[in-house]
């Protein structure tokens, strides 16, 4: 057996509702005991002094680009960029070439994740191919072990496949994820239609083209009571729309990225490629009304939407490069900086978004930092000042907009599938 004693640590779990300075034994990837002036002659001592445990983050929107385009980003890369950003499980996105559309594929993700320190639980499509079309062979999915359906990067529009979509994976317990925009309004745009647009001279994507299909989609979610959570939302619309679903007691979820918390489409003014992403920067009221809807709970968690790119994609014409961020290694920086120390949400609302929600809305076993469950710990400086730099990222891929950016707060480890990764 193997065993680790984290000493001196402040634990803050909001499912125990626990937040005490103590130390923690882990025998064999269980956590064995808790409590102040612990020992153990046989236990690797680690001294967290200034560091907080947490149950581990949970990332439910992420693109690992395997199989088929392993030079952006494969599982193992990517499970090494999550662990570096405190992550111990993602989900991964079906935009993969073969799309995440039968058992084979999903068992595929599995077995390329068998043995790694981050759980990978993969989202399968729900049409075939993500044509938006036919459904995709859902019951089957699902046993293999999908934990959602969405056709990431392709919004399912046709409102019949819609319907019995939420119709069947209401009855596996399954959300529908949607990305919501209009296709025959977006297409062609580079980024938010504002003034910002008008000026640069570049095509533009209304804030109408989510707006729109989210309220749609909300409608049929209640007509066929389904399960249906929104990827990235970006708007003040539709987290107005967000909100009055949940007023009215339907099973309506949503996600906010980091970037849409932090930057406006005035960054595009740069020209510079790492500041495209779909849906794009907002204004100024859409980053304050995203903030306001993760401090009322409208949006139930926070995701990166981590879409790596190799830099020869993204070093074109703003218009020519692909829509996509990483997000995996800067999202605790970003969450702590933003949110954290402007006091729009405590330490333990913030691990609920970041760890708690996002295990809820996929089905994925609860985590509880006590005696007798696995151990599975993100471990945090909260107070930890930083530059980003991605050069020194484990991702494949070096397409972030916060290069350069000073932020507080940075994972120092996470322990998961009895394996202690730490920082650097």
């Amino acid at each position: 057996m193997t065993s680790i004693l984290f000493k001196n640590a402040r634990i803050v779990d909001p499912v125990t509702q626990t937040d005490t300075e103590q130390d923690l034994l882990i025998v064999d990837g269980t956590i064995e005991r808790l409590g102040p002036g612990l020992s153990s002659p046989d236990a690797e001592e680690v001294n967290l002094r200034g560091k907080t445990i947490v149950p581990g983050l949970c990332d439910m929107h992420v693109h690992f680009r395997e199989p088929g385009f392993e030079h952006k980003e494969d599982i193992r890369s990517g499970s090494a960029a999550a662990a570096a950003g405190g992550f111990t499980a993602v989900a991964c996105m079906p935009n993969t070439h073969p799309t995440i559309d039968t058992a084979a594929v999903v068992s595929f993700i599995f077995q390329k994740a068998q043995g790694l320190p981050v759980d990978v639980y993969p989202i399968a499509a729900i049409t075939k191919d993500r044509k938006g079309e036919s459904l995709a062979p859902l019951l089957e999915l699902r046993e293999a072990g999908a934990v959602g359906f969405s056709d990431d990067g392709s919004p399912l529009f046709n409102t019949k496949v819609l319907r019995i979509a939420l119709e069947y994976a209401s009855m596996l317990d399954v959300p529908i994820i949607q990305h919501a925009e209009d296709p025959n309004l977006f297409t062609g745009g580079a980024m938010n239609e504002s003034i910002v647009s008008t000026e640069l001279g570049l095509p533009s994507i209304p804030r109408l083209s989510e707006d729109a299909v989210v309220s749609r989609d909300i409608m049929f979610t209640a007509y066929v009571n389904g399960r249906y959570h929104l990827a990235h939302m970006s708007t003040s619309g539709a987290a107005d729309a967000v909100r009055d679903a949940k007023a009215r007691g339907l099973r309506v979820t949503a996600e906010i990225t980091p970037h849409h918390f932090t930057l406006t489409d005035e960054a595009v003014r740069s020209f510079d490629s790492n500041f495209k992403m779909n849906p794009p920067l907002r204004t100024a009221d859409d980053v304050r009304a995203m903030k306001e809807a993760l401090r009322d709970g409208i949006a139930d968690a926070i995701a990166t939407d981590h879409a790596p790119h190799a830099t020869f994609e993204k070093e074109v014409e703003f218009v020519y490069a692909p829509f996509g961020i990483i997000g995996l290694e800067t999202a605790v920086g970003l969450a702590v900086t933003e949110l954290l120390q402007e006091n729009w949400l405590t330490l333990p609302q913030l691990i609920e978004k970041l760890s708690t929600n996002p295990r809820r809305i996929l089905g994925l076993p609860e985590l509880r930092i006590e005696e007798g469950m696995k151990a599975n710990l993100t471990l945090l400086d909260l107070e930890a000042q930083w530059t980003v730099d991605v050069h020194r990222f484990k991702s494949k891929s070096r397409n972030s907009p916060f290069h350069g950016m000073t932020l507080t707060g940075k994972p120092v480890g996470i322990y998961n599938n009895g394996q202690l990764v730490l920082a650097d």
